[in-house]
């Protein structure tokens, strides 16, 4: 049987979508004359600053395509649904972004994204314009931790390009946007869990098969298979086995700040993930840290998948200033 979506046709979801996402935010994003796979900020890019490309897969609204704007990223390549954009839409990026300050590139650590964007990089330099390329790796679920090199990058992205983008708004050298985005990566933590799986446009038909009652403990963003199957338990229950892992991974000391995101997956209610939150703070006061400030939403989705993830990252005096830094998208504001 196949599942019920608001489409025209399969192969056609994307471009209209992004049509959609340009016309209701034409304030903030533009589609480049180059590519319509490639979406640029209208008030980003200027002389003497890093231009911040970031891409991926669709099928993740808001990631990749909602975090496009003023003090963000400035510009954003987008490929087909669970897919990696071709070379050429992220080229695109580039020479729309590119002020004589360089370009940097992040994105999530997934072997399609890294070829293709290599790609683009290796072209870019033909035109003798500087890339440099950080990738996020913040699920703590997708590989232990002497292998932190093979995890995937999953909705820690919003914090790691919140601060990359504020440190290019500011006018940080290319050196300095790549050490503060490698920074905040380094910090960031996220682990989440599955109960229902998605469906892609193309074919309508569940991506993976989870049995009645059970949920996946770390289950990826495509659908990737986690590290357990379990049977569902009480909202408590679910944050206390999530946070267990992250404060296994954070060196962070009584008194230390940290900022939360509790991320639906795309097909849970937000009272759910308010209870979520609850929970979450409860434990970040017993492990005596501070939480200075949280987000509870869809920022990383996976189609109509349900579940939820919880990310923290672990801040410092200037990272705490640049998460700070008024930012606008087209799916939230800071400042």
């Amino acid at each position: 049987m196949k599942t019920k979506k608001i489409i025209n046709h399969g192969d056609n979801a994307v471009d209209e979508m992004l049509e959609g996402i340009a016309l209701a935010h034409a304030d903030l994003i533009r589609v480049s004359a180059a590519s319509p796979r490639a979406i640029v900020a209208q008030h980003g890019p200027r002389t003497g600053k890093v231009g911040l490309v970031i891409g991926g897969g669709s099928g993740h609204e808001p990631t990749f395509v909602g975090f496009v704007g003023k003090g963000l990223a400035d510009a954003c390549a987008v490929g087909n649904v669970f897919a990696s954009p071709p070379p050429d839409p992220i080229l695109a990026c580039v020479k729309e972004v590119s002020r004589g300050a360089g370009v940097l590139f992040m994105y999530g650590n997934y072997a399609g994204d890294v070829m293709n964007f290599d790609m683009a990089a290796e072209m870019a330099e033909m035109e003798n314009i500087e890339v440099r390329t950080v990738l996020t790796t913040d699920d703590v679920a997708s590989a232990p931790k002497n292998e932190i090199e093979n995890r995937r990058g999953v909705a820690g992205n919003f914090f790691v390009f919140k601060a990359a983008g504020a440190a290019a708004d500011e006018l940080m050298s290319l050196d300095e946007v790549e050490r503060v985005a490698r920074h905040a990566n380094s910090r960031t933590f996220t682990m989440g869990v599955a109960l229902n799986p998605c469906s892609l446009p193309q074919t309508q038909r569940w991506n993976f098969d989870l049995p009645e009652g059970e949920m996946e403990v770390g289950m990826g963003i495509h659908g990737e298979p986690g590290v357990k199957r379990e049977e569902v338990k009480p909202a408590d229950e679910i944050v206390d086995e999530i946070m267990d892992q992250i404060f296994a991974e954070i060196p962070a000391r009584q008194g230390d700040s940290v900022a939360v995101l509790v991320n639906g997956m795309g097909a849970t209610p937000l009272m759910e993930l308010y209870i979520m939150n609850r929970r979450v703070q409860a434990r970040i006061g017993d492990a005596g840290l501070v939480t200075s400030g949280t987000w509870v939403g869809n920022y990383c989705t996976s189609l109509e998948m349900a579940g939820a993830s919880v990310t923290l990252i672990h801040l410092d005096d200037e990272l705490q200033r640049l998460i700070d830094r008024p930012c606008q998208c087209a799916m939230f504001r800071v400042g």
